[in-house]
């Protein structure tokens, strides 16, 4: 009988040590990246250490003890917490495709859409929009419609957005140009709204050129009126006449600063900005929609108006023609047309060719406009590098691409889009912190991640931190790299090794996995604003 039990309790100890073995052999963590240079975000100094994952939370830094599924050595490499778009325009691309090819392989982990036109509301004057996702049409009349289309989709980067005030506007007065009378101003008075739900005031300002510093004052004002944030979208100097004055400008902020507002700014790390040629045409030549600016421009006595308002300016425009000093060469077709790549200097020869006398230039740009009825994306180079350095190089000035996710293959390879869409953050790592050593590692990293993050009240993303989520990138702070050309736009950037999102491997070992674990990051109190 002594037998038996001693054999039984050694049948249970057994099966005891047998269901340990099975417990011990789990892995503590789903990913370790070992050995890492990190940069935490927080502008703090780097150290070397560990990150460890499990689902798609943060759960160690430091030193990892234990196994994991997945370990990636990142000996010689900089672990830093997912990019952080702050201003990008990919709102109908990412439904088009969701891997965001040129935006992960630079390590943007969150992209933040919907300025000046969001992807709702769709209501009053402005129709909804119809979308297929996965070959089913959908609906879109409210951002919620939106965030539910990505996420069924499937997309590789996070999505937050803003609620676009040029949308607003559409669904209140339609594609009138007319001041809003009071019954309609309430519709569009956001800033108060903002308010109410712990929202940011980031704004596209009405001039960047001529009327730059009355524009920042504005900006300013408003902000603390309404007493929210501000934050200037990609700051700039932008008209020749003003070129060199940026410290001005960086001084209206430092002031307004001083006097309690939260008065903050973004830049994307190139001297030329991407617009279109009909912003050349003065604001009423606009009123009506398309087809009244195009019979405008066909008119022969408008045409005279019109060459002397853009030659002489209008007051409270921003006149892009006089921002380059009428210098056609600084103005490239970036357009999915038969003229893409080249500058409008080119163009205007190339049309004047064989006629006696040669055409006023802005004539040649009224019939191109006509032919390519009335739109055609332009990159201007408007804005210097040394007044670039001293806005991007301030502590309160984050990055933004200005961009849209693209691909080099496929239906996102299309016109000739700004190399910002492809460069802009390694570009910062690569030129500015490596070559010319205007920021540190720590800091460029920082606005990048943590202070983007903090801007559009992200808690729980930007930093490398246990209990956050893990969006991560790693880069080879030696090779990063923006390949993007003005000439030649569709090329990724190199150097950055692997990308994670929400936990899940998205770049690995410079490779797309096809993973889409992103998310639609929802703002908790903006459930009347969607």
């Amino acid at each position: 009988m002594k037998s038996r039990f001693q054999s039984w309790l050694l049948f249970c100890a057994l099966l005891f040590l047998g269901a340990t073995r099975v417990d011990a052999a789990e892995p503590k963590y789903d990913l370790v990246i070992r050995g890492g240079k990190i940069v935490d975000g927080s502008g703090n100094p780097w150290f070397y250490g560990d990150v460890a994952a499990k689902g798609d939370r943060i759960v160690a830094l430091g030193r990892a003890a234990g196994d994991a599924k997945r370990v990636i050595d990142a000996a010689d490499l900089v672990v830093a917490p997912g990019f952080i778009d702050m201003h990008s325009h990919s709102d109908w691309t990412l439904l088009e495709d969701g891997n965001a090819q040129s935006k992960i392989r630079q390590g943007v982990t969150t992209e933040v859409i919907g300025e000046s036109s969001s992807a709702g509301p769709f209501k009053g004057k402005l129709k909804p929009r119809s979308v297929s996702v996965k070959n089913e049409p959908l609906e879109i009349r409210a951002l919620r419609d939106y965030f539910a289309a990505i996420e069924r989709a499937g997309v590789s980067v996070n999505v937050a957005s803003y609620v676009g005030e040029g949308t607003v506007w559409e669904c209140v007065m339609g594609s009138s140009f007319d001041r809003p009378g009071p019954g309609e101003l309430r519709h569009v008075e956001l800033c108060k709204v903002v308010r109410e739900h712990g929202g940011i005031y980031s704004t596209h300002m009405r001039d960047e050129g001529l009327g730059v510093f009355d524009s920042v004052k504005e900006a300013i004002r408003i902000g603390e009126r309404a007493g929210v944030p501000v934050d200037i979208l990609h700051l700039k100097v932008a008209d020749k006449k003003h070129w060199g004055r940026m410290k001005e400008v960086v001084a209206l902020i430092e002031e307004g600063r001083r006097r309690g507002v939260n008065v903050q700014a973004n830049v994307y790390p190139y001297t030329r900005g991407n617009n279109d040629l009909v912003s050349i045409i003065p604001p009423w030549a606009h009123e009506g929609g398309r087809s009244k600016l195009l019979a405008r421009l066909k008119d022969s006595d408008q045409r005279q108006r019109l060459k002397h308002d853009i030659r002489n300016g209008v007051a409270g425009w921003y006149n892009h023609y006089t921002a380059v000093g009428g210098d056609w060469r600084r103005m490239l077709i970036s357009a999915d047309n038969p003229y893409q790549g080249l500058t409008m200097d080119r163009v205007i020869a190339m049309k004047s060719e064989g006629k006696s006398p040669p055409p006023d230039p802005l004539d040649v740009l009224f019939d191109l406009l006509i032919e390519q009825n009335g739109s055609v994306s332009t990159v201007y180079a408007h804005h210097t590098e040394e007044d670039m350095n001293l806005a991007l190089s301030q502590s309160w000035c984050s990055i933004g691409s200005d961009g849209s996710a693209l691909a080099i293959e496929g239906p996102l390879r299309r016109g000739n889009p700004h190399p910002r869409s492809f460069g802009t953050f390694p570009r910062v790592l690569g030129v500015y912190v490596r070559e010319r050593g205007l920021l540190r590692l720590e800091d460029a990293v920082r606005k990048m991640t943590s202070l983007n993050a903090a801007k559009i009240g992200i808690r729980d993303r930007g930093l490398l931190q246990a209990g956050l989520f893990a969006d991560i990138t790693i880069f080879d702070e030696k090779r990063v790299s923006d390949r993007s050309t003005y000439e030649e736009p569709f090329q990724y950037s190199e150097g950055v090794e692997y990308v994670i999102v929400n936990g899940r491997i998205v770049i690995d070992q410079g490779k797309h996995t096809g993973a889409r674990p992103g998310r639609a990051l929802r703002h908790v109190t903006d459930q009347s604003l969607q």
